[in-house]
């Protein structure tokens, strides 16, 4: 009976599968292993036939080992029927296999960053910083199975910790619990367990809202600067000196200006090459050069030491000021202002003073063009601004003229 007209309680089942190899099959259809022993099928790849005897056997792989039964047959399409009953008994004992704890996926985690070269070292750092956060908020999740974790226990969890971290915090904690859960996952796949969804998948980022920037008026500042060499003990005036360099160069504090050198600044130029950190480089990964500003200029001078044979090594003598910053803001009555704070205080500066928004981003190591910066600072552009670029352009003054820059 042609299909076409065949009654519809009639199925058409594929029986190639079910007969046995034509002679002629290809080799890309059967093949031998290499002492010759045992011939696969890649159409079915659960079934081997032992070539001596011709007898089939099903294989499979459970809990990271792998099984191979005989299916008492020779003739494939017995085989081939024996076979779906032969990976379902197998796979149901493999069903059993119990979910890694997520202290074990944690570990597997850290392993796995800690060996992937294309991460940088700091990015690790606030991997792990993430890892620590999610340990130390969420009681006995450690000892939990991956598989007792549910969607629910997560958005409890997230509710109480958005409320206490920043958005971009809390966002890239997230994120780090679908990781660590996601190396659980892959860990129990190869120990034969039954894959199940991620419970963190369901959690949902939260907006980023604008930090409101309350910055320093020039007066503020230098007050800020004296307290901090009078009440900053010993190291007092290293402490300002580091706050004033943020603040005069823009650089990111932990990658780029602890690490600048006095072989970096070209007095010829007038300008400091950023290298960054020795092995990872700047937060781009690319060498920039920024305006030795007058302010700048003028710090510079006061460090340099008396002779060119002492100018090398680092120019700043510490590698942090956060404590004395927000002292000293508390004694001026001044917002705290975070050591980063004094990155956007460099940028609102030479934006209010004239310099184009693209120039400031550039400067600042920013890839975009200038786009985020016109979102952050884009506010602080007067129109005065643009009558000061008209000006430098007809009688081509630099834009860091001393009237136009001020801390």
């Amino acid at each position: 009976m042609h299909p076409c007209f065949a009654p519809r309680n009639i199925r058409f089942v594929q029986t190639d599968l079910l007969q046995d190899p034509p002679r002629g099959r290809k080799k890309r259809e059967q093949q031998l292993s290499k002492n010759g022993k045992w011939r696969s099928f890649p159409r079915v790849p659960n079934l081997l036939q032992y070539v001596s005897s011709g007898i089939y056997f099903g294989k499979v792989k459970i809990g990271g080992k792998k099984i191979r039964l005989s299916l008492e047959t020779d003739v494939w399409s017995v085989a081939v029927g024996k076979l779906p009953d032969f990976l379902k008994t197998n796979r149901l004992k493999g069903s059993k296999t119990q979910a890694p704890k997520f202290m074990d996926a944690a570990e597997r985690f850290r392993k796995e960053l800690d060996n992937d070269s294309s991460i940088k070292a700091r990015s690790k750092e606030y991997r792990l910083l993430c890892l620590e956060k999610i340990e130390s908020t969420w009681a006995g999740l450690s000892e939990k199975h991956l598989n007792e974790i549910t969607t629910q226990e997560c958005s409890n969890w997230a509710a109480g910790l958005s409320d206490k971290i920043a958005s971009h915090y809390f966002n890239n904690t997230i994120g780090t619990l679908r990781m660590v859960i996601d190396c659980g996952l892959r860990m129990h796949k190869e120990n034969g367990g039954d894959p199940f969804e991620n419970p963190a998948m369901s959690l949902k980022r939260v907006k980023v809202t604008q930090k409101h920037l309350q910055l320093p008026e020039p007066s503020q500042f230098k007050e800020l600067l004296d307290n901090i060499r009078r009440k900053s003990g010993g190291w007092g005036a290293r402490v300002a000196e580091m706050v004033e360099f943020l603040a005069y160069s823009g650089t990111r504090i932990n990658s780029e200006a602890i690490w600048i050198n006095w072989e970096d600044v070209d007095w010829q130029r007038n300008e400091i090459i950023v290298r960054g950190h020795p092995e990872t480089g700047t937060k781009n990964s690319e060498i920039r050069r920024i305006p030795i500003l007058p302010n700048m200029e003028e710090l510079l001078k006061r460090l340099k030491p008396k002779t060119e044979a002492e100018c090398v090594g680092r120019v700043l003598k510490v590698k942090q000021c956060s404590a004395a910053l927000n002292r000293a803001c508390d004694d001026v009555g001044i917002k705290r202002l975070a050591q980063h704070d004094l990155r956007h205080l460099f940028a609102t500066r030479c934006i209010e003073a004239g310099v184009d928004i693209p120039t400031v981003a550039r400067w600042m190591g920013h890839k975009d063009g200038g786009a985020l910066a016109m979102k952050t600072y884009g506010h602080r552009q007067s129109p005065e601004a643009t009558v000061r670029r008209q000006v430098r352009t007809v009688i081509q003054e630099s834009p860091m003229d001393q009237r136009w820059l001020y801390f």
